[in-house]
């Protein structure tokens, strides 16, 4: 029997990176008796060796905890552990949309940050229910209070009824359980109505195949019935029924308001789309529920195995990991430089650290990732328009009529003493501001409009820098806007290396091409001959370099006679060096390939 709808809660915890969200999730796991001791380590809900290790949330997780409250009756709470972080939005709003309330964990030392507020505003957008948690009250740093003003005056909402705790040593976690119980609504939902269950995520599991965790919203879920996938269009046959409690429990079905996962003997986890809606196959309901939209790469890059005779495993790898995160995209590209390898297409630049990562350890690889770039709009002459991902098949300059790039609304929340070099920061990346605001003493918010280009190469390590660690940041993209861009090419020897060419605005472009030129003198190894490095806009060169060649003293025998003699021999070594530049080959260092990254 489905647990009556009335004693039933979803919730979710919203915070910024590192203000204690997985630990806090551990202490209601340890609060509500769901693990023994044995079974008990710290960030339970985090089980990728990567999470753990960084500290961020990068999948979604969800638990099933029973908990008996002081009105005597127990409830089913249902945790809906969802990823902090900017690059994952769309799956965060997803998480949200299966929940009727939320936790707002804020740090009591560091106060309201850009993350907090971006998925506050997602809250609220799904109308949630939200109660404020200041946690890590045992700081000796810790500013209850302000945090409660930040909270009342940033976000705007009552504070008054906000919880102290601390998730480390457990303080507030009984008033944080029945806050949820007497706080947060339970769900809505009818037993009669068709089957409507909200897809949360999915991934694959060797023995199972792809595991869909779902919210019901209404109907039941019953083994062997044939359900139906919106997006993807196609009807599967339930294998088994689940939920996470914490560990993978088989129950008979699942009702309104429950949370759980289903096995249908599904293949594809291209076919379980993140936000899609699932209904029975005999009886559909009449509309999906809203809010689904496909993934979307923004940040492109080239990914190549150091070893060419590595790149049946790269793609056999590629094609693992996609089975786990159907976010990203990839297409085979071949380059001059790095042989065969593949364009990948990521939400953002962590996401694209994380499979980076993830290939090399998990598959054991030596990858070279190209210098990432975002999706231009090109608009030709003879009206086409064309999405660029990859600046080697920039259309030549005479098709184009103009070039739009992206840009995205981006909020930093800063101490004031910062506000100068950031505010400079902003406007060298082309930005725009749109306002400046102060939220109590400690906090400014700046908020501009700034090209997604500028922010791909190293803006979030400068702004680190420039306002030592304080300053936090948070974007959602903003459409297209017109630009003047044109494509940098690096020239070696004059051939053009393809995997090095970057689209940059016009008015950077000489200092990026002299200073990508001095870089790659540093980088590129001395050869028996001279070794010129060039960049160009199109066919126009506007910086210039040249790598000496390694020479042999072969005047060294010569003392004394007439200078004619010396003449000679240098003529005949200047002969042989350019007979070896003709058939010599530069190599080119991986590390050249990162250079592009740290030119500023």
């Amino acid at each position: 029997m489905p647990t009556p709808i009335q004693q039933i809660r979803n919730f979710s915890v919203i915070a910024h990176i590192d203000h204690g969200k997985s630990t806090l999730a551990d202490r209601l796991l340890d609060a509500t008796g769901a693990l023994t001791a044995r079974e008990q380590k710290a960030q339970f809900l985090d089980s990728m060796e990567l999470e753990r290790e960084r500290g961020i949330t990068i999948k979604a997780a969800t638990v099933r905890l029973s908990y008996k409250a002081a009105d005597g009756q127990t409830y089913e709470l249902n945790l809906i552990d969802t990823p902090g972080h900017v690059d994952f939005h769309y799956e965060v709003s997803r998480s949200l949309a299966a929940c009727e309330g939320a936790l707002l964990v804020v740090d009591a030392s560091q106060g309201v940050e850009a993350q907090t507020l971006a998925n506050v505003y997602l809250a609220t957008e799904h109308n949630l229910a939200i109660v404020p948690v200041i946690n890590k009250i045992d700081l000796p740093s810790a500013d209850p209070e302000g945090a409660k003003r930040q909270i009342e005056e940033v976000i705007g909402i009552d504070a008054s009824g906000a919880i102290l705790a601390s998730a480390k040593d457990g303080r507030g976690i009984p008033e944080i359980l029945e806050a949820v119980v007497a706080r947060i609504p339970p769900p809505e939902g009818s037993l009669t109505k068709p089957l409507k269950v909200l897809l949360l995520d999915s991934w694959y599991d060797s023995y199972r195949g792809v595991v869909l965790l779902v919210r019901v919203v209404d109907g039941t879920l019953r083994q062997k019935q044939k359900i139906r996938l919106w997006a993807a269009g196609r009807d599967y046959e339930i294998v088994s029924l689940g939920v996470f409690a914490p560990f993978a429990t088989d129950v008979a079905e699942l009702g309104p308001g429950e949370v759980g996962f289903i096995t249908a003997a599904i293949k594809e986890v291209a076919d379980a789309r993140v936000g899609d809606t699932i209904t029975e196959a005999s009886r559909p309901c009449e509309s999906p529920l809203p809010g689904f939209q496909p993934a979307k790469p923004m940040v492109f890059a080239g990914i190549f195995p150091t070893d060419p005779a590595r790149y049946e495993d790269l793609r056999d790898a590629l094609d693992k990991l996609r089975l786990n995160d159907a976010s990203f995209s990839r297409e085979p590209e071949v380059s001059a430089a790095l042989g065969f390898g593949f364009r990948c297409g990521f939400l953002g630049l962590l996401h694209m650290e994380i499979v980076q990562e993830r290939l090399e350890r998990e598959y054991n690889l030596d990858l070279v990732t190209t210098a990432p770039t975002v999706r231009f709009r090109i608009v030709l002459r003879n009206g086409d328009v064309v999405d660029l991902d990859n600046p080697a098949k920039f259309p030549s300059e005479g098709d184009i009529d103009h070039i739009e790039e992206p840009m995205i609304a981006a909020v930093i929340h800063t101490p004031p003493e910062f506000v100068g070099g950031l505010l400079k920061l902003c406007q060298e990346r082309r930005g725009t501001q749109t306002s400046l605001s102060y939220a109590g003493e400690k906090r400014v918010i700046i908020r501009y409009d700034l090209p997604l280009t500028e922010v791909v190469f190293g803006f979030y390590d400068r702004m680190k820098s420039v306002s030592r660690g304080y300053a936090s940041l948070d974007y959602e993209p903003k459409g297209y806007q017109p630009a003047d861009l044109v494509r940098l090419d690096l020239l070696v020897n004059g051939d053009r290396v393809d995997s090095l060419s970057a689209v940059i605005h016009r008015e950077t472009s000489y200092i990026k091409g002299r200073d990508l030129c001095i870089k790659m003198k540093e980088l590129i190894p001395m050869q028996q001959f001279e070794v010129a490095i060039q960049a160009a806009l199109g066919s126009r060169v506007i910086a210039k370099t040249v790598v000496k060649a390694l020479r042999k003293n072969v005047t060294a025998k010569c003392y004394g006679g007439d200078i004619t003699r010396k003449r000679k021999l240098l003529e005949k070594q200047k002969e042989g060096k350019k007979r070896m530049k003709q058939v010599g080959n530069v190599e080119i260092p991986q590390e050249a390939f990162l250079a592009i990254l740290k030119v500023e």
